[in-house]
């Protein structure tokens, strides 16, 4: 018979000690089980992803409470660390939204880059909308952009298109206050304002490649007609809009405030004077606060001043809340699979098994949410499950902060890498350009892995200096 027993660790949680060869069954059948509920049964991922957690513990042989406190706990836990975050950076993006920000950033940046450059001033633009509006709702905004300039210049709307997508993947899949870096940083405990700063350093690169590096690549192999449909969805036509400044400088509030804390947590070693306004910056930086004020800013500054009422506001706001239930759902659901692959002890498991190997853990976090993206195809069970099992690696714990946000990044970029057919972006991707699979595939899956691998490399580099 298997041997099993709970212990104590150093912080009086019970964490339960099975034999490996049945954590390793347990794993195996319980990821199994996930993929096949989701793919096969097209369950709902909380449901799966719960299901999954539960029996890896009745598998290893978990006490029937052990699994209900742990279950509670993963909920508990992850959803104290992201849903103000998530709550209020969708209210932020709702605001941007109505206002005609996003439209602000596009027309000025275009303006300025000019006609020849237009497809990097769109990368730029998507990198900058994405951080605060969900990837949908920016392409519904911006696409009537690219398909003007595609109009007018006669190109392939790929040339415009593509770096569009590629901005707006990179903000969304690499840089917080969006719900996938905050859950991964949660998850493996790392200090946000180093995400924020890697999620930039690795996002370009990215942007790059997959935007007008690949853009004009693709653009001139197949050429794609603006579809007949073509229209924005928001009309802003005779509307003042609020200006380029205004909008930049709202959007950057919440980053900037959440880098000077992590900033003054590093100057504070090598010049003791800023001990007197820490906690200050410390206090502004928190990124719940930081999302709150950058918000109240919006509210009055894109809101107020442009004419919205306080209903108004409160009605546009309270409507952006209705998609992050699931966001929220989903996320917990993977911080209870995180906790069972904890306390039962696989964590432990998988670190010894590789330890001694040659491939990194960055590279092994990298693998893991691809392997889960290309099985499932949402990018945040992806990020949630690889999360959940490098978090629970005791190897993965004693690495540096810097190392942490290296593999935050690297666990994006698998997680952004392969979209394919199971990946509702695909879809979504290929109804506005009226694209057959194969040119989706050769088009749209082609730049989301290229700025899923060049993100991660970018991060692996990184990671060689931690």
């Amino acid at each position: 018979m298997l041997s099993t027993f709970p212990i104590l660790t150093a912080n009086s949680e019970m964490v339960w000690k099975a034999n490996p060869t049945a954590l390793i069954i347990s794993a195996i059948v319980s990821i199994a089980l996930l993929l096949i509920l989701i793919i096969k049964f097209k369950m709902q991922a909380l449901v799966a992803i719960v299901i999954s957690a539960i029996t890896i513990g009745i598998g290893v042989g978990m006490p029937y409470s052990m699994i209900i406190s742990t279950v509670q706990k993963g909920m508990g836990n992850t959803l104290q660390g992201i849903a103000l975050l998530v709550g209020l950076g969708s209210m932020f993006g709702a605001i941007l939204e109505i206002s005609g920000g996003a439209e602000t950033i596009a027309s000025t940046l275009v303006n300025k880059f000019g006609e020849s450059k237009a497809a990097w001033a769109l990368g730029i633009t998507g990198v900058i909308v994405a951080i605060p509006v969900f990837f949908d709702a920016g392409l519904i905004i911006l696409i009537p952009l690219a398909y003007g300039l595609a109009k007018k210049t006669g190109k392939s709307s790929l040339f415009y298109a593509i770096p569009l997508l590629a901005g707006l993947a990179v903000g969304h899949a690499f840089i917080p206050p969006t719900p996938g870096p905050i859950l991964v940083a949660n998850q493996l405990k790392v200090d946000l304002g180093l995400v924020i700063l890697l999620g930039i350093i690795c996002g370009i690169p990215a942007m790059i490649v997959a935007g007008p590096i690949f853009g004009n690549f693709i653009g001139k192999k197949i050429f794609v007609p603006v579809p007949e449909h073509a229209s924005t969805q928001l009309d802003f036509k005779g509307k003042k809009l609020p200006s380029f400044k205004t909008v930049v400088s709202i959007i950057l509030i919440p980053l900037i405030l959440i880098l000077l804390n992590t900033g003054a947590n590093l100057i504070e070693k090598y010049n003791p004077a800023i001990k007197s306004i820490k906690p200050i910056l410390n206090f502004i930086g928190e990124p719940f606060v930081a999302l709150t004020i950058a918000t109240l800013a919006a509210m009055y500054l894109l809101g107020t001043r442009h004419g919205y009422s306080r209903k108004e506001l409160e009605k546009v706001m309270t409507k952006s809340l209705e998609p992050t239930g699931l966001i929220l759902l989903v996320t917990a659901g993977g911080g209870v699979l995180r906790f069972m692959l904890q306390d039962s002890g696989l964590g432990d498991v998988i670190g010894n098994a590789i330890q001694g190997k040659n491939m990194p853990l960055i590279v092994i976090a990298f693998l893991v949410a691809l392997a889960v993206r290309v099985s499932v195809g949402s990018s945040t069970v992806a990020m949630t499950m690889a999360a959940g099992i490098m978090a629970s690696m005791p190897q993965v714990q004693a690495l540096s902060q810097l190392h942490l946000a290296a593999m935050t990044m690297a666990i994006a970029g698998g997680a952004t890498a392969a979209s394919h057919v199971n990946d509702s972006g695909f879809w979504l991707v290929k109804g506005f350009f009226e694209l057959d699979e194969k040119t989706t595939l050769k088009t749209w899956t082609v730049m989301e892995t290229l700025v899923g691998v060049v993100g991660f490399l970018v991060a692996l580099i990184i990671s060689l200096f931690a």
